[in-house]
Formats: C-alpha cells, sequence, structure tokens
C-alpha cells in the first residue's frame, strides 16, 4: 500500500473512532486513541502476518485505554462488523472502555490497569523464540504507562532474554489522565531510559507513516526494539488536539458535526 493509501486508511480509521464515540452516547477515551493511529494503520495494513485461527505476528494494547482506536482499525481492517463497532459501551456489549480478550476478533489481552501488556508480549516472545518461531511481537504503550514499575522490569526481561522478535512503539503524547507528562518522562528522557535498559531504540514523528516503517528495519540481533513516538494527543481534530480534557469526553451532536467537518476537510 502506498503511502497516500496509508493517508486515507488513517483517516477512515479516525472518521470511525469519532463516529463510535459519537454512537454511545457516553464519555469515551478519544485522545489517546486518536494519537496511535498512524501506527496502527502502519502495523495493520503493512506489517503484521495474521492469521486469527492460527496465531503468528501479534499486537497487544497495553496502553488499554485506546481500545476505541485498536475497535475501529479492526473495522476498518474488516476483521470485525460494523455491528460488533456500533456495539461499542451498550449495555451488554464485551467491547467496553478496555479491551477484553477475543482472539477470534483479534483482540489478544484484556487490558485494565496499566503496565501489564509489555509483560505478556515477552512471554509471547520468550515462546516464539523458545519454538524457533520467526513470528513477531508489537505491543503499543503510552508514555503515561511508563511510570509504571512493572514496564521496566519487563524491559529488563525482553533485553537479558535476547528478544529481537520484540518491537515497543511509546505512544509519546505527553499527556496522561491527570495532566502533562513530567519532566523526567517527556520524550528525549523516554529514549534514555529505554537505552538505559539496553534497547535498540528509534525516535521518530509517530504521525509520519514512512517513519514508522523505517523505524521496524533498523533492528540489532538479540536487542529489542524501542521506537519512541512523538505524537500529538487527538491528532486530527483541532478541537482536541493536546487538549487533554479529551483523554476521555463526550461527543455531542454539535461537537460531531465540527469535528467531522474538520476531518472530511483533510
Amino acid at each position: 500500500m502506498s503511502d497516500e493509501g496509508l493517508k486515507k486508511k488513517s483517516l477512515e480509521i479516525r472518521k470511525e473512532i469519532l463516529n463510535t464515540s459519537f454512537l454511545c452516547g457516553e464519555p469515551a477515551h478519544i485522545g489517546g486513541a486518536l494519537s496511535m493511529v498512524e501506527i496502527l494503520t502502519v502495523l495493520y495494513f503493512k506489517v503484521l502476518n495474521l492469521n486469527l485461527k492460527s496465531p503468528k505476528d501479534r499486537f497487544i494494547l497495553s496502553k488499554g485505554h485506546g481500545f476505541l482506536g485498536l475497535l475501529s482499525t479492526l473495522y476498518v481492517k474488516k476483521i470485525i462488523t460494523k455491528k460488533i463497532l456500533n456495539s461499542f459501551q451498550q449495555n451488554g456489549s464485551e467491547m467496553i472502555a478496555h479491551p477484553i480478550m477475543n482472539p477470534n476478533l483479534g483482540i489478544e489481552t484484556s487490558n485494565g490497569s496499566l503496565g501489564q501488556g509489555l509483560s505478556f508480549g515477552v512471554g509471547l516472545s520468550i515462546a516464539n523464540k523458545l519454538k524457533n518461531k520467526k513470528y513477531k511481537t508489537y505491543i503499543i504503550l503510552g508514555d503515561g504507562e511508563c511510570y509504571e514499575g512493572s514496564v521496566w522490569e519487563a524491559a529488563i526481561t525482553a533485553t537479558e532474554n535476547n528478544l529481537d522478535n520484540l518491537y515497543v512503539f511509546i505512544d509519546a503524547n505527553g499527556h496522561q489522565n491527570d495532566g502533562k507528562i513530567g519532566k523526567k518522562m517527556n520524550f528525549q528522557n523516554l529514549v534514555n531510559k529505554w537505552k538505559g535498559f539496553g534497547w535498540n531504540v528509534k525516535k521518530i514523528n509517530g504521525h509520519n507513516h514512512n517513519e514508522i516503517l523505517r523505524s521496524l528495519k533498523k533492528t540489532k540481533k538479540n536487542i529489542p526494539t524501542a521506537i519512541v513516538c512523538k505524537t500529538i494527543k487527538g491528532k486530527g481534530i483541532k478541537l482536541m488536539e493536546n487538549n487533554n480534557d479529551w483523554h476521555h469526553g463526550r461527543v455531542t451532536r454539535n461537537i460531531y458535526k465540527n469535528c467531522i467537518k474538520d476531518l472530511n476537510e483533510q
């Protein structure tokens, strides 16, 4: 798929995030879903060797509050139906604010508390190494999530087990639930921290499809790769960009009309 094709897919995913959050009639985690769209687009339309019946490459959403982004991507990829997408945060649905594991739908792990996805991914990667499988594990973490100690326990475990089949994207949008990311965990310090744990580290523009693709090609033998992505929370919708009010917010009809106009003009 061309870069123009990837841009169209990213726009389509953003529209589904907005549509679904509006239709659910409840507050939803929108900002952090929008910030990781390009990463998801590249993974699902250029990179992942997917096989739901017999898993090969695996994707794990560790920042589970971004589930609306994953769910919209699974729909655009034609893995789930519109009916499933539209059940998001509806009574009786399993499509709630955070993912509930359902491999048949491409949802690899449940997620509530932050900081658990990397440990899960490390386990998968170790298993593939032991079985001499060439499959790869891809994970998205949030920058706020990197305050969790379990992230760094898993990070050193990955290094000590030579997991060059493990790729972690850090969605560094500069915000978390209760405000801005502190100076000790900002974009550059995240780069330094992952390097300090012995990872092969790349720093990129997380909204540039080509940079994302190139970062996955520059790997090192026996070393896991961390790709620190400079992103914008709420990317693509002016009202929401760098506005932490939209970490978790409700899209009313008037807001929806203004936001969809924003997206249609892109």
